[in-house]
């Protein structure tokens, strides 16, 4: 019409972005990594294990690297050749992360967890040939269990090589610890067995070694089938080792500490590559997490950074003795793993000190971090979103007919670049269903990108609860229920419903010496959120159960909750 003017509205922007591209990849493997940073910082402090009594520097670090290196070599393993390693948090276990990285062996990391069962499939699954192992942990006895499943074991001499049915490609299996055992060599005598020879051959081999070789395999834990072996690059996981170091502002006069398990990326990408791309020092607090090991090993080393899950932050601060440890040397560090509660990140930055602590999120098959928060971001976007996509990183968010949502819209994460692993070991049809034709990587995570790119994670698409026709995300009942003051933890997730199809259930932690009943918890839910996102279910817990990595398994309290619900119905 004459005389009128129409504007049309704005197109929505689509939910992809890209992380920045300043600084250059790593185009090295990690072995002539680790070699340049020790001949720059030779003198600089590199690892300390407090439990063991080490304390080495760059030049100390790599001198006993090399000497397993060759230690190996003279056992017989070639590049490429699998090398198990299944232990706690030890020098041991940092040692075969970068003697097998010097000599192109491919590690893979054995979860500390693991029984015969799951051992036996993760050893025969990718044919390890090597075995590098703890005698126990905590109430796991590995040389028992390894004798269980190969009896020929026991009839060997120690020292000697291995020959066993039920582990038809295994042939060494190198035990910590200076007890000899039949069908092992020891630790300490591996490293001492490299000659001359073997020295002039791991320099050869450092020159035929690509940074796009496969370096290390991780087991990634689902809720139903076998576990999948992700298998990363040097590339993959050295640059993403130094990202999250940039991250940190690392430099080498940080120190930080690390009591998240080396055997997940947390603890052997995110916290020793960070350390080893930047001249920084790594800090053992103990074979696995104890909250005041922690706090005491901050005090006593100084340390500059700190990282955990939320559940291990959690417990930290609530440790009786949290007062009496001075953590005013933390400025930052990593928490990831799982959802951050926004109450304990203020926590975290006002009692522990750590006023640039990053959000980091992932999974094992980026290797792991594809988003994270910056040290200058507003406190709102470092308290209620996992950051923005990663550097040399695509990242897109994809509705169920794989078209990009608009932001503000959920939408299923999907990362594309240089930290997407290589494949799933030995399985191509998995490795498809996850990695598409155009290399994108779909994480099964939901998120919702807002117009400055930030991410909110508000749960997997698995984990996504309907009621009644109702979609409920887990992640927002979890986040009201953190409002009660008596609330340390809680977890959400649905259990079968006939007349909705699902329902909502909850378990949720009280803090030490506080009461609540399940009345007062649904009435503060009533009239605060939609109806249907009250709990039907509520149980109040001591403990969840969790991986080693510290991370919530849910699917665990449902089966727990099916088992408890069938037994009251029959008895009903």
């Amino acid at each position: 019409m004459e005389g009128i003017t129409v504007s049309k509205a704005e197109p929505s922007r689509p939910s992809a972005a890209e992380g920045p591209r300043d600084q250059p990849l790593l185009e090295e493997t990690i072995g002539v990594c680790l070699e340049r940073i020790a001949r720059r910082y030779p003198d600089q402090l590199a690892l300390v294990v407090r439990h063991q009594g080490v304390r080495w520097s760059y030049r100390e670090y790599l001198r006993e690297v090399d000497r397993l290196a060759t230690g190996l070599l003279a056992l017989g393993v070639e590049p490429g050749d699998r090398v198990g390693i299944w232990a706690p948090n030890c020098v041991e276990w940092c040692l075969t992360q970068f003697a097998t990285a010097r000599i192109g062996a491919i590690m893979v990391c054995i979860n500390p967890a693991y029984r015969v069962h799951e051992l036996e499939y993760a050893l025969n699954k990718v044919q390890c040939r090597a075995l590098v192992t703890a005698e126990r942990f905590k109430s796991s006895e590995y040389l028992e269990m390894l004798y269980k499943l190969a009896p020929e074991m026991r009839d060997a001499d120690a020292g000697s090589r291995v020959d066993c049915a039920r582990l038809p490609h295994l042939e060494v299996v190198v035990r910590m610890g200076a007890e000899p055992s039949p069908g092992m060599f020891n630790f300490d005598g591996v490293c001492a067995m490299g000659g001359e020879d073997h020295y002039r051959e791991l320099e050869a081999i450092a020159g035929r070694l690509s940074p796009d070789d496969p370096i290390n395999i991780q087991f990634t834990s689902g809720t139903t089938g076998n576990p999948k072996g992700a298998t990363l690059s040097h590339r993959n996981i050295l640059n993403n080792g130094k990202v999250v170091g940039d991250g940190m502002l690392l430099t080498s006069a940080d120190r930080l500490c690390i009591p998240v398990p080396l055997y997940h990326c947390f603890g052997m990408v995110m916290s020793n590559l960070a350390c080893v791309t930047h001249g920084s020092a790594a800090v053992f607090p103990a074979e696995a997490f104890e909250p005041e090991a922690t706090l005491a090993a901050v005090e006593a080393e100084a340390c500059t950074a700190l990282h955990g899950v939320p559940t291990m932050f959690i417990a930290e601060l609530d440790c009786p003795n949290f007062g009496r440890y001075d953590l005013s040397s933390l400025r930052t560090g990593i928490m990831a793993g799982a959802p951050c509660p926004v109450e304990v990140m203020k926590q975290v930055i006002g009692r522990m000190h750590m006023s640039d602590i990053l959000i980091a999120y992932g999974q094992t098959e980026t290797s792991p971090v594809n988003h994270m928060t910056a040290v200058d971001d507003p406190l709102d976007k470092r308290v209620n979103t996992v950051g923005r996509a990663g550097p040399h990183l695509e990242v897109k968010l994809v509705g169920e007919d794989g078209a990009v949502v608009p932001r503000g819209e959920r939408g299923e994460i999907c990362t594309r670049g240089y930290s997407v692993m290589r494949y799933y070991w030995d399985d191509d049809a998995r490795t498809r269903e996850t990695i598409d034709a155009e290399g994108w990587l779909h994480s099964g995570d939901l998120g919702v990108m807002d117009d400055d790119g930030y991410v909110d994670i508000v749960g997997r698409i698995k984990d996504m609860i309907i009621r009644g026709g109702e979609n409920i995300y887990p992640r927002e009942i979890e986040e009201f229920l953190y409002t009660l003051p008596q609330v340390q933890d809680a977890q959400v997730f649905g259990i079968p419903d006939e007349k909705y199809g699902e329902q909502v259930c909850a378990w949720i932690h009280l803090k030490e010496g506080e009461s609540l009943t399940e009345e007062e918890v649904l009435a503060h839910c009533r009239d605060r959120i939609a109806h249907f996102k009250v709990p039907a279910v509520l149980r109040f817990v001591d403990e969840f159960p969790m991986t080693v990595t510290g991370k919530i398994q849910k699917f665990r309290m449902r089966e727990q909750m099916l088992d408890e619900l069938s037994r009251h119905d029959n008895s009903a």
